[in-house]
């Protein structure tokens, strides 16, 4: 399944939702460990899509 995301903080505000997911499965290791392996799924995936991002376009005016 794919999804559409929109962010006003663009990609920063996609890295920092990763960071947190990948804090909170920490969190959670040892009293869920299936959610934090979820969310460190999660987490992944949505850095797997950033990296995919094509770079930013740097105008030279």
């Amino acid at each position: 399944m794919a999804a559409l995301l929109k962010l006003p903080g663009g990609t920063r505000d996609a890295t920092e939702i990763v960071e947190a997911l990948l804090v909170a499965a920490g969190a959670r290791e040892k009293t869920s460990p299936e959610l934090a392996t979820r969310w460190r799924r999660i987490a992944d995936n949505i850095g797997d899509a950033l990296d995919a991002l094509p770079p930013p376009r740097q105008d030279n005016q």
